[in-house]
């Protein structure tokens, strides 16, 4: 909050109130236009005090009142004197800094623009203006890291990555809602995917260490300025939804290694059904049982490769080859051909994007 700002307000309340009035911010700045020598010598004892009690307190003449917000020091408002009436203006003077401070924040706050700007409730005209006001570069590489938690109500989580991430001033974290809180990341330009996951896996640890919090997270792309963001959220976003249909078992994707997947979720289900019936016109996937189906799971991660299948399977390659047979009767696809094989793999992955229930038409 800007120090002039709080140098004006607490003139006019100073002379609201006729009496000596101050604050100290959450840095242990002094803003009042009296004399504070005494203030200053016992300063770390004050905000001391503050922090702990949630009612008045008086020290030296004055009376001091924190003002806390989750559980956070905001500031400390102060008054001149020790008495009833001192104390009730310093409950007044508290309030009334809060709430125009609240105010001023909701205004002028870094956070709560950014919050707007991947929210897409700014205009793109707007974006570069308004970064040059708060003195936020809007020229510099950021990534979106969007965190999901499984239960609703893991308020917990917000705190602890803010507590990881405690640079305001070039990380932002953002509360969506009761499930979702994003991290906005400064990064160097040539930042791998493997540093990034690394980010991404320091957070899933944490939550689960601290708080027993289990997370999804979902990895945008490295965008060169403010304004892309929304496209950086938007990606996390997509990475969560298309993770939650093809990699259930991975808690962090990463929108740039979805591939196919990617395409497939945009596809309209009228599509896939049509896709499905044409590539399976003897029969469908479901005539194949479930040994069928981990067979060729390991055949396609061992890249076609017979003997490598066999021995990870425990089956003599004869078995493997016999097994490969019935599957080219059954759909017509020999899975030993590369094309075919492509085939077969993106049908698989349009099979379970159906049985995920989409919506789309």
């Amino acid at each position: 909050m800007a120090i002039k700002f709080l140098q004006d307000m607490v003139y006019q309340l100073r002379s609201a109130f006729g009496t000596p009035v101050g604050m100290i911010d959450e840095s242990g700045i002094i803003i009042s236009y009296d004399n504070t020598i005494e203030i200053e010598k016992h300063l770390d004892e004050i905000m001391h005090l503050c922090a702990e009690n949630h009612r008045p307190v008086t020290f030296m003449g004055y009376t001091f009142l924190g003002y806390t917000q989750r559980g956070k020091l905001e500031f400390i408002a102060f008054t001149k004197g020790e008495d009833e009436q001192a104390k009730k203006n310093c409950e007044i003077l508290a309030v009334s800094i809060g709430g125009i401070k609240q105010c001023y924040d909701d205004k002028y706050d870094k956070t709560n623009f950014i919050k707007n700007v991947i929210l897409d409730n700014i205009l793109p005209g707007d974006v570069l203006i308004k970064s040059k006001e708060l003195h936020l570069p809007f020229e510099q590489y950021r990534v979106c890291l969007l965190t999901r938690t499984e239960q609703k109500g893991d308020n917990n989580a917000y705190e602890i990555i803010q507590n990881l991430f405690p640079d305001k001033g070039k990380d932002f974290v953002i509360n969506i809602d009761e499930n979702n809180v994003v991290l906005i990341k400064e990064v160097k330009e040539n930042i791998s995917p493997e540093e990034l996951e690394k980010i991404a896996q320091n957070i899933v640890d944490t939550l689960n260490a601290e708080a027993m919090i289990k997370v999804n997270v979902g990895i945008g792309s490295v965008v060169e300025n403010i304004r892309d963001l929304a496209r950086s959220y938007k990606e996390a976003q997509v990475s969560l939804e298309v993770g939650k249909v093809f990699d259930t078992e991975k808690v962090i994707i990463r929108y740039g290694n979805l591939g196919i997947a990617r395409l497939i979720y945009q596809l309209p289900t009228t599509l896939c059904n049509l896709f499905l019936k044409e590539v399976f016109q003897k029969e469908s996937l479901d005539s194949l049982d479930q040994e069928t189906i981990y067979t060729i799971q390991k055949f396609f991660e061992n890249n076609l490769n017979v003997s490598e299948t066999s021995r990870q399977l425990y089956v003599h390659r004869n078995t493997l080859v016999y097994r490969l047979d019935k599957v080219q009767k059954q759909t017509g696809l020999d899975l030993r051909i590369f094309d075919h094989a492509i085939v077969f793999k993106v049908a698989m992955m349009v099979k379970k994007y159906l049985e995920s229930n989409p919506i789309k038409m």
